[in-house]
C-alpha cells in the first residue's frame, strides 16, 4: 500500500467514523477509530520502505503515532476523568516524540522568535477563555500547551533545514497544525462549552496526523 492510497482507505473509514460518533454509535466508534489510526501508522511504516528513508526520523513518527493510538484509545472512554488523562499522558508523549524528532533536523534562525511570540500569544489567549472550566486540571493543561506549543514551534523550523524538501516541510508544518487545531476544539468543548459538531475535529486530527507520517516517506531519492 503506497501513502497516496492509503487515502483511499482512511477517507471513507474517518467519514465513518465521524458519523458514528455524531449519532453516539459507540460500538463503531470502538472499531473505527482505532482502525483510522492504525492506517496511519501503516503510512509511517512504509516509510521504512521508502528508496531514501531516514530511519531516525522514521522510528520517531512511528513511535508518535503508537503513543497517539494509546491516546485516541483512552479518549473513547474520556467521559472517565481517569481515561481521560490517561489519553492527554498518551498525547503529550506523542507530542513530545514529535518535538524531538522535529527538533534533530531543523534550524533555529529569527523566525523562530516569531514563531514562538504568535504560540505563545494564541496559547495565552486560549488559556484565558478556557480557564474558568479547568478546576483541578489548569496545571496538566498548562503543561500540555506548552509542550503541543513547542511541537509546532519545531515544526516550522523544518523550513530552515536542508534535510527536508520544501513538500515535506510543508507537510510537517501542516500536520503539526493541524493536529493543534483538533486538541484546541477538544479542549475548548471540554473546558470552555458543549460544541455540537466538535467531532468534526477528527478530520483535523486525521489529516494532521497522515501528513506527519507521509513526511516520513518524503525523502528524496
Amino acid at each position: 500500500m503506497k501513502p497516496s492510497f492509503s487515502l483511499l482507505v482512511l477517507l471513507p473509514t474517518l467519514f465513518f467514523l465521524i458519523r458514528a460518533e455524531l449519532l453516539d454509535r459507540q460500538l463503531q466508534v470502538y472499531v473505527l477509530k482505532p482502525l483510522a489510526t492504525l492506517i496511519v501508522i501503516a503510512v509511517a511504516v512504509l516509510s521504512f520502505a521508502a528508496p531514501n528513508h531516514n530511519l531516525l526520523y522514521s522510528m520517531g513518527v512511528l513511535i508518535g503515532l503508537l503513543f497517539s493510538l494509546g491516546g485516541d484509545i483512552a479518549l473513547m472512554f474520556q467521559q472517565n476523568r481517569k481515561a481521560f488523562m490517561i489519553g492527554l499522558i498518551f498525547f503529550l508523549l506523542a507530542h513530545i516524540a514529535y518535538t524531538l524528532i522535529f527538533s534533530l533536523w531543523g534550524r533555529f534562525t529569527t523566525w523562530d522568535i516569531l514563531s514562538a511570540m504568535v504560540l505563545f500569544t494564541a496559547a495565552a489567549l486560549f488559556y484565558r477563555l478556557i480557564h474558568s472550566g479547568l478546576a483541578n486540571m489548569k496545571t496538566p493543561v498548562i503543561i500540555y500547551m506548552v509542550i503541543i506549543s513547542a511541537m509546532v514551534h519545531r515544526a516550522t523550523a523544518s523550513f530552515a533545514s536542508p534535510v527536508f524538501s520544501k513538500h515535506q516541510a510543508a507537510a510537517i508544518i501542516g500536520g503539526a497544525l493541524l493536529f493543534y487545531m483538533s486538541d484546541i476544539v477538544l479542549a475548548a468543548n471540554r473546558f470552555w462549552k458543549p460544541l455540537k459538531y466538535h467531532r468534526l475535529s477528527l478530520a483535523l486530527y486525521y489529516s494532521g496526523q497522515w501528513l506527519i507520517a507521509w513526511s516520513a516517506s518524503g525523502f528524496a531519492a
